[in-house]
């Protein structure tokens, strides 16, 4: 059973780093593992240094990587826009190529990046290729509208299938009149498209709140803004269903130089913050990152982060 490990969080606070450096590590202990980015600002080819696609592209055994582009996925649901579009003329309802045509005009439309996340996440965990997807999440408004979207979506593809089935019901009965037997030929694929695309959705929530196989992990770093923003992350996720188990404190100081007085302060407000944490989350393992001078960039710098971050 593929397993889904999802870092989220404040922009800003380290989920890449995070995400990358787990992945390695799962490697490392033999696992099959694929790391996607979901954040339309992707930065996971930074973290790895090498160029990333909208195709896994393997790194070294047992890891690869990919940066979902969402407009890989528009002519999915141009597809099935269009026949929406043609069912609603069929009732006298205009609606014209060219309105669906603007809606895709700048690329793919609003809330694309989430579908397509969800989309080939039910893809890459019913590939059985792959033991564990890590997934390195958009900052956490983006985030929350990815676990929002299944059971929106599902809401909105059940009324639109409906609304759909009264349409056609109006234009089949209008072409009858006109042509008879004639007016039926024709095949179901888009209507299948549709009955598809909400069946992913459901199989996207059933994975997402499946607490035997996903873990949702909060990256945040010591201040107090990051604290109350994942205090009202991890329990937007509980509302939605999403197994919380793990909060990753990241950028902690943890030797300061006895000769910088700076530093020293430094590191116990940290201490300090660290403290609020776990009285905040009593129920969350806490695991903490250390601050380093290097910027984190390449396989040999994320090892040291992925022996912190154990699979």
């Amino acid at each position: 059973m593929t397993r889904c490990i999802f870092y989220g969080g404040k922009g800003g606070v380290g989920k890449t780093t995070c995400a990358a450096a787990t992945g390695l590590g799962l490697a490392d202990e033999g696992h099959e593992t694929l790391v996607v980015s979901t954040d339309p600002a992707h930065s996971l080819a930074d973290a790895f240094e090498t160029d990333l696609g909208p195709d896994p592209i393997e790194l070294r055994s047992g890891l690869s990587a990919i940066e979902i582009d969402p407009e890989a996925r528009a002519d999915r649901y141009e597809r099935i826009a269009r026949a929406l579009a043609a069912d609603l003329r069929s009732a006298g309802i205009r609606l014209e190529d060219a309105d669906v045509e603007r809606l895709f005009a700048s690329g793919a439309p609003a809330g694309s990046d989430e579908l397509a996340a969800l989309d080939l996440l039910v893809e890459y965990v019913d590939a059985d290729r792959w033991d564990v997807v890590v997934f390195d999440t958009a900052p956490t408004g983006h985030t929350l509208r990815l676990f929002d979207l299944p059971e929106v979506m599902g809401l909105a593809l059940e009324t639109t299938r409906s609304l759909r089935g009264q349409v056609r019901r109006i234009g089949n009965s209008a072409r009858q009149m006109m042509f008879g037997p004639l007016a039926y030929a024709g095949g179901r694929d888009d209507e299948e498209g549709l009955e598809n695309l909400q069946a992913r959705m459901k199989r996207a929530h059933d994975i997402l709140t499946d607490p035997e196989r996903t873990e949702f992990r909060v990256v945040l770093i010591p201040e107090t803004m990051a604290i109350a923003e994942s205090e009202r992350l991890v329990e937007r996720l509980r509302e939605a269903g999403v197994p919380v188990r793990t909060l990753v404190v990241n950028r902690v100081l943890e030797d300061a130089a006895e000769c910088c007085s700076r530093c020293q302060s430094r590191q116990r407000r940290h201490e300090r913050r660290l403290a609020e944490i776990r009285e905040t989350f009593p129920d969350l393992e806490v695991v903490t990152v250390p601050e380093t001078e290097d910027e984190v960039h390449g396989l040999e710098t994320l090892s040291p982060i992925a022996d912190r971050l154990s699979g």
